[in-house]
Formats: C-alpha cells, sequence, structure tokens
C-alpha cells in the first residue's frame, strides 16, 4: 500500500507542477522517478523516455503507465495514469474559468507568457544532461553528431521526431555494441 501511495504522490506532484503539458512534466518525472525513489537509473529512464517518443499519445501518460506498471504491477499503472491525469482535468476546469473571467487584466496575460520561458529552460537543462550521458556512452563527436543530425532532419527538413528515433533505434539494433568481439 505503501508504493502505491509513494506512486500517487510521485506523478500527482508531476503532474501538479507539469504546467505546459506532458513535455514540461519530463524533467518533474524525472526528478521524482530517479532522484527522490530512485526507482530507475538515469540511463533506464533515457530510455523509457526514447521509447515513449516513439509511439503515439501524451507522453506524460505513456510514461506513468509504464514506469507505475514496473514499480507496482496493474494496480501501479493505474495509480499513476490517475496521478497524472487527476491534476490536470481539475486545475484545467478551474484555471479556464478563472482565465476567461479575467482574461482582460493585463498581469493575467503577463503570467501566461512567462511560463512559456521557465518550460524552455526546464527542457534545455534535460537535453544538456542527455548530452552529458550521450558523451559517456558515445563520445562528442558521435554525441553531437546524432544531435544536428536530428536537429536538420526534424527542424530543418520537418521530419517526424517518431521518425528520426525510429531510424535511429533501428541503426542502434544494428551496429555492434562497443567490446562486442561479435
Amino acid at each position: 500500500m505503501k508504493k502505491q501511495l509513494d506512486i500517487f504522490i510521485a506523478f500527482f506532484r508531476s503532474g501538479l507542477l507539469g504546467f505546459g503539458g506532458g513535455p514540461s512534466a519530463i524533467p518533474l518525472v524525472h526528478k521524482e522517478v530517479v532522484g527522490t525513489y530512485q526507482w530507475m537509473t538515469d540511463e533506464e529512464f533515457a530510455d523509457v523516455l526514447s521509447i515513449g517518443n516513439t509511439l503515439p499519445g501524451p507522453i506524460a501518460t505513456k510514461m506513468a503507465g509504464y514506469i507505475g506498471y514496473r514499480v507496482g504491477g496493474w494496480i501501479g499503472m493505474l495509480t499513476a495514469l490517475a496521478a497524472t491525469v487527476l491534476p490536470t482535468v481539475v486545475l484545467l476546469i478551474i484555471f479556464l474559468t478563472s482565465l476567461r473571467e479575467y482574461k482582460h487584466l493585463d498581469f493575467i496575460a503577463g503570467m501566461t507568457k512567462g511560463v512559456v520561458p521557465i518550460v524552455g529552460v526546464m527542457m534545455a537543462v534535460m537535453t544538456w544532461d542527455f548530452l552529458k550521458k550521450s558523451k559517456a556512452a558515445l563520445g562528442w563527436k558521435i554525441g553531437l553528431g546524432i544531435l544536428t543530425a536530428s536537429f536538420i532532419t526534424m527542424v530543418l527538413l520537418g521530419i517526424n521526431a517518431g521518425i528520426v528515433i525510429g531510424v535511429l533505434l533501428a541503426l542502434a539494433l544494428c551496429l555492434p555494441v562497443k567490446g562486442d568481439k561479435a
């Protein structure tokens, strides 16, 4: 029962504080899952995030479902999903009602615009962390090469991120592992 409560608290907190959608909640989920409760390592979390990004649907619920299942079985999965969605539903009703009533006030407009840079910084910090981890696994040249190639294909060429990740996963399966003699 304590484990289910921990799952609920971890995903409720990240769902409550992840203003701006699933991607903005990822660093918060990471802090809970890797830092606070230590249910996963950084590498395992990166794997879950990578695979979660290749699948359709919201990333926050996919990660909650998998991590909840891994930590607490089927009940853990349902607990994590409910905890992830509950704050969004309640806050959506409250905030949209309030914003509709007070949208004419300048500080409300400024407040909603001020959240965007905060989410950008959170995503940049997480990107930097993953880049440092890729250095340890692949080295700077290959890590920055993949980053550059991904940026070009997604941003400049407009190719869907899921396709890029799928191609990278397929390449990873085909390439030999460091130190593998096969």
